[in-house]
């Protein structure tokens, strides 16, 4: 289980957000009726390198239409987790596990609105989860307004290698609401509020904190975690996408989120996406993140059982980071390939870089007493390859 890793792939926590950039939109933003997606086969490898951890596999995502109104969806993603983090060499050894997620979805079409329902289930040897989603999409004013809400429910299991009678459960609700409106010809602004809510077991079984050894002041003792069984955590973003009359666009993004369990979070993000001709594009972007550290966090605590909630996850901590990005786009519409309507090639490349304010780096060497290791920081490159058909 991949609880707390050096900035988690998806988009549950605050870090997340900084993991995988999307392409962004080439098309004419105004849309006279809702439409259905084309039926195509998205292919996508995946790669995370950095801070001790390697996580990469493949994506396969199939869309078919089943008459004028109605469009399923069936993807397979794998993740597989090599890791030797800071996290993992403070108290255990490095290790290898890998994630399988399984995924069915169904669009349907009615005049200006479109209704989505699917199911995801992702597997561990340690951890397993189940959600169903639903979310309505409704289009105005032939196209120049846009109303998204959606809901999620997702049910989690658990588990500790070696350890077959423990087992824990978490529950979590996502409730979204979306905005975007149509400015003029060429700009476009999208407002976003999501809330989400855990409830139930949501530490890791694996990571401890520390604390000072009340025998030895020079040295300390560990213990495991303790969180709150609960979390509430909102999330709010806005975001401006602009037409340049020369084949480019620019985006802007803020977001704010902030939870129950203390931390506010920052992002902003600036992207510029330039087409060189009908088939090559070029995008580059820049992302800052920041975040102060959760109420109960603590680097090292005074002594054993010093309050009530105990953690030293780093990405509860107080930290901020950078990523810059880069990708190319290879479109090829219709194309002479028998049944193929349109090909796509992408490449996305990203580094990021972490500084932790009160994370200290205890796997530096016994030369430091506790509580002056260095600080802890690391890079990181993303990478993601895809092939997108069309038929």
């Amino acid at each position: 289980m991949v609880q707390g890793a050096a900035v988690a792939v998806t988009d549950f926590r605050p870090v997340g957000a900084f993991l995988i950039l999307a392409l962004l939109p080439f098309a004419a933003p105004v849309a006279e009726s809702a439409t259905l997606p084309a039926d195509n086969v998205d292919v996508l490898y995946h790669r995370y390198d950095g801070g001790g951890m390697v996580i990469d596999g493949p994506s396969v995502l199939v869309r078919k239409s089943a008459g004028s109104q109605v469009s399923l969806t069936g993807q397979y993603y794998v993740d597989s987790v090599s890791a030797a983090s800071v996290d993992v060499l403070a108290t255990a050894s490095p290790y290898q596990e890998e994630r399988t997620e399984y995924s069915v979805g169904l669009d349907y079409l009615y005049d200006q609105s479109t209704m989505s329902l699917g199911f995801t289930n992702s597997s561990e040897n340690d951890f397993e989860s189940d959600t169903v989603f639903f979310s309505v999409t409704q289009e105005f004013f032939g196209g120049m307004s846009t109303l998204k809400m959606g809901f999620a429910s997702g049910w989690d299991e658990v588990g500790k290698v070696g350890n077959p009678s423990f087992e824990e459960d978490v529950d979590r609700r996502n409730y979204q609401l979306g905005l975007s409106q149509v400015l003029t010809r060429n700009s476009l602004l999208g407002i976003d509020l999501e809330v989400v809510t855990d409830e139930g077991y949501l530490q890791n079984p694996y990571r401890q904190n520390r604390y000072l050894n009340p025998n030895d002041t020079t040295s300390f003792l560990y213990q495991p975690e303790r969180y709150p069984e609960t979390r509430t955590s909102t999330a709010v973003a806005a975001r401006a996408l602009y037409h340049l009359p020369y084949r480019a666009s620019l985006r802007g993004e803020y977001r704010f989120f902030t939870d129950s369990w203390g931390i506010d979070a920052h992002t902003v993000e600036f992207a510029y996406v330039h087409a060189l001709d009908a088939r090559w594009t070029l995008e580059g972007s820049v992302r800052y993140y920041t975040q102060n550290a959760a109420d109960f966090y603590s680097d090292l605590y005074a002594f054993e059982n010093s309050q009530t909630h105990l953690g030293r996850d780093k990405e509860l901590s107080t930290l901020s980071g950078t990523t810059l990005g880069t990708g190319a786009v290879y479109e090829w519409k219709q194309t002479s390939l028998p049944g193929i309507d349109r090909l796509q090639f992408s490449l996305l490349l990203s580094w990021l870089s972490f500084d932790y304010d009160d994370f200290r780096d205890v796997t530096a060497g016994d030369n430091f007493l506790p509580g002056e290791e260095p600080l802890y920081s690391f890079d990181a490159w993303v990478t993601r390859a895809s092939v997108i058909l069309d038929y």
